[in-house]
C-alpha cells in the first residue's frame, strides 16, 4: 500500500531526487553504450588484401628433334654428407649404441656444446626502444619498435636473436662486425596483465631475447646498462613511464634428451608503466561514491514518501552494476579480485543495508516505524562510511 503525502511542500522537494537518480542511470546506460561502440571500432581492423603477383614462367621452345638430357652417370665416390646443427656437434662422440652424441671435453656433455671455441664471448647487449603502441590490456598484446645492439672484445660468432614472448615484424641489420652487431626491429610481443592493483595499477612490458642456438659456453650475454635506454620522447598515450631495466637469466630447458645440460642466456627488457592516479580516481572512485551517497538521501525520508524513498535506492542498484559491467568489459577476466572489484562489492552492500532499511517497515510490526526509521537515520551512514573506507585501503 502507497502513501502519499498530503503536504505539497514535500512533494516538490522529492522530485529532485527522482530526477537525480534518473538522470544517474541514464548517464551510466549512455556511457556504456558509448564504450560498447568504441571498443567495437577499436578492434575493427583494416585488412588490406592484396593479390599475390606471380611472375610468369619463361617458355623454353623445345625442339621436336632434340635429344633427350642424360643424368649424369653417378660418381663411384660421393662426398659424405655434412653434420647439420651447431659446429659442436660435428664433433660430439657417439655412444657405444649410438642414441645422442655427447661431449667427453668441457663442462658440458650437451651435443650442442662447443668445447673448442676458446671460451664464451662476453657479449654486451645494448636496447634503445623508441616507439610502443596498441597496448591492449585485454589480449596482453603491443607493438614495439627499437634497435638492439651486441657489443664483444672478441670476435662473436653468427647471432640471431630469438624472440621468446614475440614475433619480429620487420628486421634491419644495421652493422654487422665480428665484434659489434645493430639491428632494427619491430613487432609484436605479449605480456601477461597483474590487475590486482586495477585501477592503480602497474604494468611490465616485457621483451625477451634468447640466443638459443649459442649457449654459455660460447656466448655470455651481459646487460648493457649505459646503452639501455628510452627514445627522447618516448610516451605510452593513457600511461605514465615509471622505470625500466634491463637484465640477464640463464634459462635452462628441461631434459629434452640425454645430457641436456647446457644454459642458455635470455636477455629480459623491462618497461614499467602506470595509469594516471587521476583518471583512475574520477573514472572508478567518483561513480561509485556518487552512487551510494545519493542512495543515502533516502534515509532522511519518512514512511509517507516510500514511493520516493524506493526510488533513491534501488535505481542506484541498477546504475551500480551497469557501471561494473563497463569496467569489466574494458579489463581480460581474472582469477582474483581487483581494487575495483572490492570497491563495488562496497558499494553492492551499502545499498543493499539502505533496501534492508526500507523493508524492514513491511516485516517489523508498524509500532516499531518510528524506531526503525531512527536507527536507519542514524546507524546506516556511519556503517557506510566504514565499509567504503575498508574497501578503499583494501
Amino acid at each position: 500500500m502507497k502513501f502519499r503525502s498530503s503536504n505539497p511542500v514535500s512533494r516538490i522537494l522529492s522530485s529532485p531526487l527522482q530526477l537525480l537518480s534518473l538522470l544517474v542511470v541514464f548517464l551510466l546506460g549512455g556511457y556504456v553504450f558509448a564504450s560498447r561502440v568504441s571498443q567495437a571500432q577499436t578492434r575493427a581492423a583494416p585488412v588490406n588484401k592484396t593479390a599475390p603477383v606471380v611472375a610468369a614462367a619463361p617458355a623454353v621452345a623445345a625442339s621436336a628433334s632434340a635429344s633427350p638430357q642424360l643424368a649424369p652417370p653417378p660418381k663411384a665416390e660421393e662426398k659424405q654428407e655434412e653434420t647439420k646443427g651447431p659446429k659442436g656437434l660435428s664433433y660430439a662422440e657417439l655412444g657405444p649404441k649410438g642414441g645422442v652424441p655427447y661431449h667427453t671435453e668441457g663442462p658440458y656433455k650437451s651435443p650442442f656444446a662447443d668445447p673448442r671455441y676458446g671460451g664464451p664471448a662476453q657479449v654486451k647487449v645494448g636496447f634503445l626502444m623508441t616507439r610502443l603502441r596498441n597496448y591492449n590490456i585485454i589480449e596482453g598484446s603491443f607493438d614495439a619498435e627499437f634497435y638492439l645492439t651486441y657489443t664483444s672484445e672478441k670476435p662473436m660468432p653468427e647471432l640471431d636473436p630469438d624472440f621468446t614472448n614475440g614475433k619480429i615484424e620487420d628486421k634491419e641489420v644495421v652493422a654487422d662486425t665480428p665484434t659489434f652487431k645493430m639491428f632494427h626491429m619491430r613487432g609484436t610481443f605479449s605480456a601477461m596483465p597483474d590487475l590486482r592493483e586495477y585501477p592503480f595499477d602497474k604494468q611490465d612490458l616485457e621483451i625477451e631475447i634468447e640466443e638459443n642456438g649459442n649457449g654459455n659456453d660460447v656466448v655470455n650475454l651481459i646487460p648493457d646498462q649505459a646503452h639501455t635506454n628510452l627514445d627522447a620522447g618516448f610516451n605510452i598515450p593513457g600511461w605514465l613511464i615509471e622505470d625500466f631495466e634491463a637484465r640477464i637469466l640463464n634459462h635452462a630447458y628441461p631434459d629434452r634428451f640425454d645430457n641436456d645440460d647446457l644454459y642458455y642466456g635470455r636477455y629480459h627488457f623491462i618497461l614499467g608503466i602506470r595509469r594516471f592516479a587521476t583518471s583512475a580516481i574520477f573514472s572508478v572512485y567518483v561513480p561509485a561514491f556518487v552512487i551510494v551517497l545519493i542512495s543515502l538521501t533516502g534515509l532522511w525520508l519518512p514512511r509517507e514518501e516510500l514511493e520516493v524513498r524506493s526510488n533513491a535506492s534501488s535505481p542506484m542498484l541498477a546504475a551500480a552494476v551497469i557501471f561494473h559491467f563497463t569496467l569489466t568489459q574494458s579489463l581480460p577476466a581474472t582469477a582474483y579480485l581487483t581494487r575495483a572489484d572490492k570497491l563495488m562489492l562496497g558499494v553492492y552492500i551499502c545499498l543493499l543495508m539502505n533496501i534492508f532499511a526500507t523493508w524492514a517497515w513491511f516485516v517489523f510490526d508498524p509500532k516499531h516505524i518510528p524506531l526503525l526509521f531512527k536507527l536507519g537515520k542514524w546507524i546506516i551512514p556511519p556503517v557506510t562510511a566504514v565499509i567504503m573506507a575498508a574497501v578503499c585501503l583494501l
